[in-house]
């Protein structure tokens, strides 16, 4: 019948497999051991938003070149940067309020819900899963355009797609591994892009004020087709200028992660944490700025067609046609990808906590093997694929998304904070509650204009997939009310003694029968009978000689069946015998036997699982599968045997 250890060996296999790529399992009293310091939480928090320089600008180049006379449009890109950088400020020092306030985590989550009502905060929620979501599709997205800006032959849409799936499913593996270790791993490609970038940044604007670098030469032929295709007006209006700072606003996606995260930080949590966000802020701030200045100088631009990217064409410029430049674009497709890894640290901790709170599935709430919470880096993968799927890889696809769940998060979380400081007001309370409200005030406006001017090219989408989710969140937390609801005893309770009535189905007489006979009869039930289905006389007379044959001391019941139903004529059989008896269990046994291999299993056993799946529906019914293990000529018995063997032939 097949080698009794294959079972083990393949087991064994499985397990070995696991081990290589997820390592080896985690106790939880070593949680604290996987705690991570200042460096490693800079590189697992930030590089979401650090990597957000290397598209933000770009974005903002976009929306002005589409509706700009071309080239005059690189002049508005050092004020709305100078925007954004106030904005980031502003924001950042509210969050650093949220850390101490709240060193549990959960950030814009836990603020809203604690300090509004229980809405807010589903909605905050809400609008930060989403948003950890287009996270990994646009970072994943925007790295694979980086390296295909260097590399003309992954341009192509369909290896763009592919190559973008491939490094999804590397993030993944790398974070079920857990935060500490998949951050030591991701901490290089993050700190040598800040260090290419800033050096970029450096030698660009001294060779600009100092030396002789000029603007990059476009070709003739682009310009005039750019030229012709989208210069639509000779001056930016103001409905242009408000849609270009809400593209260049998402650089200031994944500041909230750190507030998310501070558990995941070394003792003193609140302290380290706060310190990491304003690295961030510093790093995140003079990057973003300083491109916006070079790009003013260079005027590099944009082909939404797909082509090279913006910070391609500067590093270019600079550094020129060196290894340094093609180190350049390998560290900014590393941070890229990489950048993902705050959502995979930031999505799993919040939709754990909104687990907890009952409005998500509870599986979110466990710990995988490595101390990560593996299932819900599980769905943030299978979400993103989906994303990056359903938007062909296309960043600018993706950022009209990306800004709702952001803002709407910000805007909420610093209304909370306001409401917070007013109740508990500490020590300088009302300087908190100034910041907090500022913060509030412009996030709220960016919120708005982002909604209003980018609500026809995707941001409709996310405006009504969040209240969904939020729908979503309370359908969910009814289930598990009605469920502890119907489960939680009164004061006093005590389970009645009840009737104990146990049938073993039975198709014809062999081993796996007669041991689950056994079995049943070792339960010692009020009631204990062998049922049969039967569709003729024949088959009738089978069962009966086999059972008087074997001498069995159990009852034999047949059902009569004419058009050969299983299921049905044994729930009717059991509805009339119950009504027999009031307050009666049902306890029905299956006999099944298991084989060596899978293949093998398929031809048996299928009806058993038909059957089971509806009598569990059935109230007061209890299923029992009796597996009987078929193995070469050994035969293992699993349940308790009480000498029942059938007569010698």
């Amino acid at each position: 019948m097949g080698n009794p250890r294959a079972p083990r060996v393949r087991s064994a296999m499985v397990s070995s497999l696991k081990r290589i790529l997820v390592g080896r399992p985690i106790a939880s009293t070593e949680e604290h051991t996987q705690r991570i310091g200042k460096p490693v939480a800079l590189a697992v928090f930030a590089s979401d938003a650090i990597s957000s320089t290397a598209y933000a600008t770009e974005e903002i180049l976009l929306v002005l070149l589409m509706a700009v006379a071309f080239p005059k449009t690189h002049s508005y890109l050092v004020p709305i940067g100078i925007l954004a950088v106030v904005l980031l400020f502003i924001v950042l020092t509210s969050y650093r309020q949220t850390i101490y306030a709240y060193p549990n985590g959960g950030g814009a989550y836990i603020v809203s819900k604690e300090n509004i009502n229980a809405n807010a905060g589903l909605v905050a929620g809400a609008s930060l899963l989403v948003d950890y979501t287009l996270t990994v599709a646009v970072s994943i997205s925007s790295g694979v355009l980086a390296i295909a800006s260097a590399v003309p032959a992954l341009r192509p849409e369909e290896r763009r797609i592919a190559l973008a799936l491939a490094f999804l499913v590397l993030m993944t593996v790398g974070n079920l591994r857990g935060l500490k270790e998949a951050g030591r791993v991701f901490a290089v490609p993050t700190y040598v892009y800040v260090a290419l970038l800033f050096s970029m940044l450096v030698i660009g604007l001294t060779r600009v004020f100092a030396f002789d670098l000029g603007p990059i030469q476009t070709s003739p032929q682009f310009a005039a087709t750019f030229a012709h295709e989208h210069a639509l007006a000779s001056s930016a209006t103001l409905f242009v200028l408000l849609r270009a700072f809400s593209s260049g606003a998402v650089v200031l996606s994944g500041v909230e992660a750190i507030s998310n995260g501070v558990p995941a930080f070394r003792k003193p949590e609140s302290k380290n944490a706060a310190s990491t966000l304003t690295y961030m802020g510093l790093i995140l701030g003079v990057g973003f700025l300083g491109i916006g200045i070079l790009a003013h100088h260079l005027q590099p631009v944009v082909d939404e067609r797909g082509g090279e990217t913006v910070l391609s064409q500067m590093g270019k410029a600079v550094f020129g046609d060196t290894p340094i430049y093609y180190a350049f674009q390998i560290a900014t497709f590393a941070i890229l990808i990489l950048a993902a890894n705050t959502a995979f640290a930031g999505f799993p901790q919040l939709s754990s906590i909104i687990a907890r709170d009952g409005y998500l599935p509870r599986q979110l709430a466990n710990r995988g093997d490595r101390l990560a919470f593996s299932n819900g880096i599980l769905v943030l993968s299978g979400m993103a694929a989906l994303l990056i799927i359903g938007f062909r890889a296309e960043v600018s696809a993706l950022i009209p998304l990306y800004a709702v769940g952001v803002f709407t998060g910000f805007t909420l979380s610093q209304f909370g904070m306001v409401r917070h400081h007013r109740r508990e007001r500490e020590p300088n309370w009302q300087r908190g509650a100034v910041i907090n409200a500022v913060g509030c005030l412009a996030t709220g406006i960016v919120l708005v204009v982002v909604v209003v001017s980018k609500f026809t090219v995707g941001a409709w989408i996310p405006a009504v997939v969040i209240p969904l989710i939020v729908l979503l969140f309370r359908g969910i937390h009814r289930h598990y009310m009605r469920v502890d609801s119907a489960l939680l005893p009164e004061p006093g309770y005590k389970a009645r003694r009840r009737t104990h009535t146990v049938l073993v189905l039975v198709g014809r007489v062999h081993k796996g029968v007669l041991e689950s006979l056994a079995y049943a009869r070792s339960m010692r039930p009020d009631r204990l009978m062998a049922v049969s289905v039967v569709s003729n006389a024949e088959e009738q007379e089978r069962i009966t000689k086999a059972w008087e044959d074997f001498d069995i001391p159990v009852e034999l019941r047949t059902v009569y069946s004419p058009f050969r139903e299983l299921q049905r004529p044994i729930v009717r059989f059991i509805d009339e015998l119950d009504a027999e008896v009031e307050d009666d269990f049902v306890t029905v046994i299956l006999p099944e036997f298991v084989l060596d291999h899978w293949w093998e299993q398929v031809l048996h056993n299928q009806s058993a699982l038909l059957l089971r799946a509806r009598l569990r529906a059935r109230p007061n019914t209890i299923v029992t599968s009796v597996p009987f293990h078929l193995s070469g000529t050994d035969v293992q018995v699993v349940g308790s045997v009480d000498g029942l063997r059938p007569p010698p032939r």
